[in-house]
């Protein structure tokens, strides 16, 4: 049983490691289900609609990714400030940031919706979508576009949440959404029973409605059980935005969303070299890279967990205890995302066997390169911990050139070097050094860095009210 919503829950008291696994514990729950529910959809289309309608949702859900990118960073400078504030004990500025960031979420999603949903013709040819795959396209990123809304503020929502120290609700909420999404995807692609035959459409509408009905339950549920950060009476006047926050979401936000997109560029560059050694090689990183994503859902949900649970502390002043929650971070980062690496190099064939048949030109390939990048992988969560502190306190720009230089200063050079002489091994090498050096840069800029002088806000927005003052 989760805490009261009306209480706050504390990531500043009890024993670090228990508290850091039970938090994290949700958000991987969380990850795992929203790759669950786009592996179902694709399965749907792909199997009954054919690779037409497949290519399409590749090349829609890549620019869905980019559109998403781009506030995620913003979610998680929402998530720190909220965290900082809570942890200072100052509800005030706690809820003036829930009312400013309310505020940009609505206007930006509504705003980028409709540009979007204008000019989706032009973004698919920008990105270069196959002739035969813009039909379906078309009309399933434009239902996209309608429901960014709704995914935007319940991916604020369900940040704001985590940023309050409360990672279970926002795990039971994305558990309905995906119930609904799966359920009403062959309903509306396939016309079953009263609802209509929509085909690839009927896909992104059952997004909609699931993402939709999901947020207007949770909100529901919030004010119902009477939130400390619901905003109520003479409160609504929050949703006014305060330049001073707007400032820190935005300028704190951007460089934490261009992460993501350093880190998926990088990746789009490596299958253009992967593509050069023909459909095989191809088809053998492919199933090697399903496995990647799984192995970094460990210390991706560790990260997350120890960003919020260290603003907390850094709103504080708990600085040894910020120290601890980077020391068990890292810990847990070996253990989970090391054991999941063991059974994978235990049973690789297996493994990749869900993804190849066992008589696969490519599985020979595939268990070869899975060898020599999967344990990297372990390096690269230490980085995403280690990164997950010091954003905490408002440092985001070194955390962003660090991957930089490791995966596009480093991995690509490095590959395009040696593949002369040693082929395609080149690239798969690529991956374990990249991660040992983003490891050690962010090992000595943990140690060394001025990161702990960092800020969100260059003061507080108002004077400390105690939390107990504002229930």
């Amino acid at each position: 049983m989760s805490a009261p919503a009306n209480r706050r829950p504390s990531l500043t008291e009890g024993p670090i490691a228990r508290t850091l696994l039970m938090f994290a514990l949700p958000i991987l729950g969380s990850t795992v289900l929203q790759s669950m529910n786009a592996s179902v959809n694709a399965m749907w289309i792909g199997h009954y609609l054919g690779e037409s309608a497949l290519s399409a949702i590749s090349n829609a859900n890549l620019i869905l990714f980019l559109l998403l990118s781009a506030v995620f960073g913003i979610s998680m400078a929402c998530t720190i400030l909220i965290g900082q504030s809570l942890g200072a004990r100052n509800m005030v500025e706690a809820k003036r940031v829930v009312g400013t960031s309310a505020s940009f979420f609505i206007v930006i999603s509504l705003v980028i919706a409709l540009l979007s949903y204008l000019g989706t013709p032009w973004l698919l040819r920008q990105l270069g979508t196959p002739a035969d795959a813009l039909p379906y396209a078309v009309p399933y990123l434009r239902i996209i576009f309608i429901a960014l809304p709704a995914m935007y503020f319940y991916n604020f929502v369900m940040m704001t949440l985590r940023g309050a120290g409360d990672s279970r609700t926002p795990f039971v909420f994305m558990g309905l959404s995906v119930l609904l999404d799966i359920g009403l995807n062959p309903l509306l692609m396939f016309g079953i029973g009263p609802f209509p035959r929509m085909g690839i459409a009927g896909s992104a509408m059952s997004t909609l409605i699931a993402q939709s009905l999901t947020l207007l339950a949770l909100l529901g549920t919030l004010y119902a059980r009477k939130h400390f950060l619901r905003l109520t009476g003479t409160e609504l006047r929050y949703l006014k935005p305060n330049p001073e926050i707007l400032r820190s979401l935005i300028f704190k936000g951007l460089p934490m969303g261009l992460q993501m997109i350093v880190i998926s560029s990088s990746s789009m560059l490596m299958m253009r070299l992967v593509n050069n050694y023909g459909s095989h090689t191809t088809a053998a990183y492919g199933a090697a890279n399903q496995l990647w994503n799984y192995v970094l859902m460990p210390a991706m949900a560790i990260g997350a967990a120890v960003s919020s649970m260290a603003a907390q502390n850094v709103g504080a002043r708990l600085w040894e205890r910020v120290h601890r929650i980077a020391r068990v971070g890292v810990l847990y980062n070996f253990l989970l995302s090391g054991s999941l690496i063991s059974l994978i190099i235990l049973f690789n064939r297996s493994a990749l066997n869900l993804f190849l048949p066992g008589d696969s030109a490519a599985m020979d390939l595939a268990q070869h390169l899975n060898v020599i990048a999967v344990w990297s992988f372990m390096f690269l969560g230490v980085t995403f911990v280690l990164f997950g502190v010091v954003r905490a306190t408002g440092a985001v720009w070194p955390p962003l050139i660090i991957l930089f230089i490791a995966t596009w200063l480093i991995r690509p050079p490095f590959a395009l070097a040696l593949m002369p002489s040693i082929g395609s091994d080149a690239i798969w090498w690529s991956f374990p050094l990249s991660s040992m050096i983003s490891m050690l840069m962010a090992i000595t800029y943990y140690r060394l860095g001025g990161w702990r002088k960092a800020h969100m806000l260059s003061a507080p927005i108002e004077t400390v009210a105690p939390i107990e003052a504002a229930k």
